[in-house]
């Protein structure tokens, strides 16, 4: 259900109290819950919060924008934390709780706000090695135990460092790499809709030939899910956990209202705040400059977002946006076989050129899938 300007009533008023407590409204203590109005102030202030949170700018409330407002009304110390397997708790003091334990050297992994196994282990690491009961309950002891703590880890995050380390150890080989790929859209879901064509089944046709380019490579491949389902991006993200990836490419067609809108864009992990996935971050910038340099199309740069694909997903991750199937342009590319070819060949090089890292790297643009399966054999000793 959404919840929108015009409407009335305690929905409207837990929005707006929301809100309120992060200071982006005036608290309105006078007004019964069910005459509260969604009106021109809280829309604006709606938007400022979705702009925040990396969500799509509309002043609608549905189910994103409330769970991210749900999640940033925690701060850490409000109430007690522990791992439940069954519902894992989320929200701001999450994460804050889980970049403070990174500061101290602690492996949390990326900074998601979720309260997982990672994050409870670390916190039993932490209470055993200041004497505390390892029960893994974030409580009012462990808290100021934590607060009495200053940072040891200098020189970078320890997340980055492992991250970048992870990669140089796994070397320049594609072979045995396990890659997830993530269409967006699927079952009665056809995203933007042009005429005969839709974005889910030319997102599922490019899928399939990256697929069968990276196989071919020596790499595992594995498809967050079918043609027919459609299932949220929390629940890609577990699957995609479920497989224990190395990466995951998340692949996207635009559509938008005007036809000017039009050009590639990469998106990564990151925060305002700063939190980010280095290696998503690289392989982001990689694969953009490839893509860019074999389509010609325009270059809507590389952008950080704390959306649930990037966020949830315990590996470096990507999302691509490939062109817009509503600008004229970019849609007689996009309907192409040999263009599509092309897409899937330059994502493929841009996956390589992370494990090259820097190693006997050609220009950007200039290796073709032959050559990269000539570079394989070489690295192979055949």
């Amino acid at each position: 259900m959404l919840v929108r300007r015009g409407d009335r009533g305690p929905s409207v008023a837990a929005i707006r109290s929301t809100l309120a407590s992060l200071g982006m409204l005036a608290a309105d203590l006078d007004t019964d819950d069910v005459d509260v109005i969604f009106d021109d102030e809280l829309l604006s202030a709606v938007r400022v919060f979705q702009q925040q949170r990396g969500l799509v700018a509309d002043g609608l409330v549905g189910p994103s924008t409330i769970r991210a407002l749900d999640e940033a009304r925690w701060t850490l110390g409000d109430r007690i934390l522990t791992y439940t397997l069954s519902a894992p708790m989320i929200g701001d003091d999450v994460a804050a709780l889980q970049a403070r334990l990174s500061e101290l050297g602690y492996n949390t992994g990326q900074v998601d706000g979720v309260f997982g196994p990672k994050t409870d282990n670390c916190v039993r690491e932490f209470q055993r090695h200041r004497g505390l009961a390892g029960d893994g309950v974030f409580g009012p002891g462990t808290a100021r135990e934590l607060s009495r703590m200053g940072r040891m880890v200098t020189g970078g995050r320890q997340h980055r460092l492992r991250e970048r380390e992870l990669v140089r150890l796994k070397g320049p080989d594609l072979r045995g790499k396990r890659i997830i790929i993530d269409p967006s859209h699927g079952g009665d879901d056809p995203g933007w809709v042009e005429g005969e064509w839709n974005a889910r089944d030319l997102v599922f046709d490019i899928a399939h030939r990256l697929e069968g380019r990276m196989t071919a490579t020596g790499m595992e491949t594995f498809l967050t899910h079918g043609p027919q389902e459609n299932p949220s991006a929390e629940e890609r993200a577990k699957r995609a956990n479920s497989l224990e990836g190395d990466l995951l490419i998340s692949l996207h067609i635009d559509g938008w209202r005007s036809p000017y809108a039009q050009g590639l864009a990469a998106f990564h992990f990151g925060t305002d705040s700063g939190q980010s996935s280095t290696i998503g971050e690289n392989l982001a910038n990689l694969i953009q400059r490839e893509l860019l340099a074999r389509t010609g199309f325009l270059d809507c740069l590389v952008h950080h977002r704390p959306w649930d694909i990037l966020r949830l997903t315990q590996m470096p991750t990507v999302q691509l946006e490939m062109g817009y199937l509503s600008n004229p342009s970019d849609r007689a590319s996009l309907v192409r076989e040999d263009f599509r070819d092309t897409l899937a060949e330059g994502i493929l090089v841009g996956v390589k050129r992370l494990y090259l890292d820097g190693r006997d790297e050609p220009h950007t643009g200039t290796m073709n899938f032959k050559d990269l399966l000539e570079y394989e054999l070489k690295v192979r000793g055949g």
